[in-house]
């Protein structure tokens, strides 16, 4: 029988961890670890919310297939001014940010 080397053997466990965080702690240094931690977690937050957003928007877009054309005219209409309201959003947070830095 020929054994064979598992490319992938699994799940690091202990000490494989302990030596990756060792390693993360002498690149980074203990003091800029909390402050990747919060980072790391705006960013999923970010991410998360634009995902619940693009879910839906699709589905409010295959409920609107459904609607006759002379109410599409209305949701358009609706959902143009709901841009102006991002946009807006969006300026008002960057100004934010330009304040912080």
């Amino acid at each position: 029988m020929i054994n064979s080397i598992p490319l992938f053997p699994g799940l690091p466990g202990g000490p494989e961890l302990l030596i990756v965080l060792l390693i993360i702690v002498l690149l980074f240094g203990a003091n800029k670890l909390p402050q990747l931690a919060r980072s790391s977690g705006q960013a999923m937050g970010e991410f998360r919310r634009g995902r619940q957003e693009i879910e839906e928007e699709l589905k409010k877009g295959v409920e609107g297939e459904g609607e006759s054309e002379g109410e599409g005219d209305e949701s358009s209409a609706s959902s143009a001014s709901a841009d102006e309201e991002e946009e807006e959003e969006a300026e008002s947070v960057e100004a934010e940010a330009e304040k912080e830095n």
